[in-house]
């Protein structure tokens, strides 16, 4: 069975993320927020490093629920600084209390935070036709325009390259080169 050269071939975790989440539509509010959120911690680190956090984050987190995170106290913050299970950087622990404001706030203005961030695709995954993961781009002008709107929308750590990652994490950009299974030419319906 095929899969895009990116994956760790040998980590059970990696495959398990490229073969069920990667590229597969999200529509659910707060599975999409806790991916901004994670594609944002992810800066200037490889995904393999937050994907081998992403549960210490939901716990630390409480599972993204954006009503509780708003109301984080200061000591709470200083509490997630020293969780040595995510990364404690302060202004990426910050970015998901205002990002969490943020969603709040589009939720309220547009009925949910997924006709949000869909609307950016028309409501509808791209699917690109890549041969080798060197075809893949890291931004897009869709992602150069999201990462304007959502910094507009006052959310942090959205630069573009995030953004793109994010779209190809929640499957409104469906990247799997085409020799891999999970490209959609290979599905069966």
């Amino acid at each position: 069975m095929k899969r895009c050269t990116w994956v760790i071939a040998k980590e059970p975790l990696y495959i398990e993320y490229h073969d069920k989440e990667w590229g597969v539509p999200v529509y659910d509010d707060r599975t999409l927020f806790e991916m901004l959120c994670l594609e944002g911690a992810q800066a200037g680190l490889s995904w393999w490093t937050i994907l081998q956090k992403r549960e210490n984050y939901r716990k630390a987190f409480d599972h993204f629920d954006a009503e509780k995170i708003v109301h984080y106290t200061d000591e709470k913050l200083q509490s997630l600084m020293e969780n040595n299970g995510i990364v404690r950087n302060k202004l990426k622990i910050q970015s998901v209390v205002t990002n969490a404001k943020a969603f709040l706030r589009i939720q309220k203005e547009y009925g949910s935070f997924s006709n949000y961030i869909w609307s950016f695709v028309d409501h509808k995954p791209m699917i690109n036709h890549w041969e080798t993961v060197q075809e893949v781009p890291a931004t897009s002008e869709i992602s150069d325009y999201m990462s304007k709107k959502l910094k507009k929308d006052e959310f942090k750590f959205v630069g573009s390259t995030i953004c793109y990652s994010y779209m190809q994490a929640v499957g409104m950009v469906n990247d799997h080169t085409l020799d891999c299974f999970c490209h959609p030419s290979h599905i069966l319906y």
